[in-house]
């Protein structure tokens, strides 16, 4: 990749990270899915009166958004009840692999051997970060949370060309707007109550939900998309993988967590595996 694109593709774990760090508190006030659809709706508000409507477009993307948004949030958040939370974001993290699959067999770009033995080393880190799981009589959970990584990645891979062709500002913009109402009906659904959460949220909670939906999620997924349609799948994908690195960094800075020598350990083997992939000499055409 260039390097612009090297730095584009840092924001979104930079700022997913931070956000899910400082989320924690807003959780307090905003279930899951509430939380998740008002960050979309919010995103979506401020960015589609700025691009005409992709009309040839927006069957694809209602289907990126169900996808790659409600679906997988869903299943995730679902996932999370039953798995504790490292273990769930180790799980997750198989986005990873199975975006470089998919993007095998849809548009068959195949990953360089040092792209696939970076992977490794950035899961051996990430393994080292979070710890062995613990997934004794979770399998239902498993399941949910690898079903909602898979329809991640799904979603990913279906948004590249799309974003190739209209801008990944574009993009997030018409999959907000159509992930935002179905997460909120979730909400009404799964969360119960949504009403007085709302009413109920105090000052930092709504600060919180407002630099969610204004600022991390347009700049976030805006440069990812856009990133992910300039670049090879296995080249993109695997800067996710430094998303718990960031959230810890986060919570160890702003939230006053004690890193252990384990976060700096699996943190600097995180590092070196993403840095393979990046950093590599490009192919030749």
């Amino acid at each position: 990749m260039k390097f612009r694109d090297i730095l584009l593709a840092l924001c979104a774990p930079l700022l997913l990270g931070f956000g899910f760090a400082i989320a924690k508190p807003a959780m307090q006030q905003f279930p899951p899915f509430l939380l998740m659809g008002l960050r979309f709706t919010i995103a979506a508000l401020i960015l589609i009166w700025w691009f005409p409507i992709p009309k040839k477009f927006l069957k694809d993307l209602f289907i990126v958004s169900l996808i790659g948004g409600t679906l997988t949030y869903g299943l995730v958040y679902m996932g999370l009840d039953r798995v504790d939370a490292s273990s769930s974001i180790l799980l997750v993290h198989t986005e990873v692999p199975f975006g470089v699959i998919i993007a095998y067999f849809m548009f068959k770009e195949k990953p360089s051997l040092r792209s696939i033995i970076g992977m490794f080393i950035a899961f051996i880190g990430l393994f080292i970060l979070l710890g062995a799981p613990n997934l004794e009589g979770k399998f239902i959970g498993v399941v949910l949370l690898l079903v909602g990584a898979f329809a991640w990645s799904l979603g990913m891979v279906m948004a590249k060309p799309i974003s190739k062709k209209i801008g990944g500002l574009v993009v997030t913009a018409w999959v907000c707007l159509f992930a935002g109402p179905l997460l909120l009906l979730g909400s009404f659904i799964f969360d119960g109550n949504t009403i007085n959460y709302l009413s109920n949220a105090d000052l930092k909670g709504w600060s919180i939900v407002a630099f969610l939906g204004l600022i991390m999620q347009p700049i976030a997924y805006g440069t990812w998309y856009h990133v992910l349609g300039r670049n090879p799948v296995h080249k993109v994908m695997p800067v996710m993988l430094l998303l718990p690195l960031t959230g810890l960094l986060t919570a160890i800075f702003l939230l006053g967590e004690e890193p252990t020598k384990q976060v700096f350990a699996g943190g600097v083997i995180i590092l070196f595996g993403i840095g393979m992939i990046l950093f590599s000499n490009p192919s030749k055409k």
